[in-house]
């Protein structure tokens, strides 16, 4: 996990020096960063609720990890000057109404059961791969690519843990976001290692 989090730091500490020009991007991927930060904010923000109300792993160790993650899409909005969707914001608060109604269906439906939180757990890592691979289609910025493949790899590692703890406590689950298929392809292969 470490490693994981110092690569993706990596990959936004590499910033243009003081006084040199801010570099361009498209509007496309302003509005990917934007929503990106605050998809993160959602998962980290979910997780801490629901490890508040179970106390222990997965939903603790990976709202750690969602902190860098958050901070990494924050780094390329620093370096592209555009304004921080979640600035002094609080837990369960965000600057899209969408979001804040997502994350209090998400923290509703995590504190009917440890399953049921599992299970909400595997369904905002398959949003977040689902929106991240769209993304990384569409952009043509390094900078952002390198990111988000960081993001990406963190969100399939999030995702095994949540789909291992799943079948661990009898349960099953069924994809929304990525095809069965492809659920089941990454739930079912090894952890990744940062790059």
């Amino acid at each position: 996990m470490k490693q994981l989090v110092s690569t993706l730091l990596l990959g936004v500490l590499l910033v243009a020096p003081l006084g040199a020009q801010t570099p361009q991007i498209s509007t496309e991927d302003i509005a990917a960063l934007a929503t990106m930060r605050q998809e993160e904010k959602l998962a980290h923000d979910v997780y801490a609720a629901l490890g508040q109300k179970w106390g222990d792993r997965p939903f603790l160790n990976i709202a750690g990890a969602e902190s860098q993650h958050m901070e990494a899409v924050r780094g390329l909005l620093v370096r592209y000057g555009k304004p921080d969707p979640i600035a002094s914001l609080k837990d369960g608060e965000f600057k899209d109404v969408e979001f804040t109604n997502l994350y209090r269906e998400l923290v509703k439906k995590g504190n009917a059961s440890r399953l049921d939180a599992l299970k909400v757990g595997a369904k905002i890592e398959e949003l977040d791969l689902s929106d991240l691979n769209k993304r990384l289609a569409t952009t043509k910025a390094n900078d952002i690519k390198r990111v988000f493949e960081n993001l990406a790899r963190g969100s399939r590692n999030h995702l095994r843990a949540f789909a291992g703890a799943i079948k661990r406590a009898g349960g099953t689950y069924k994809a929304e976001h990525l095809s069965q298929a492809e659920f089941d392809k990454i739930a079912n292969s090894p952890m990744e290692r940062g790059r």
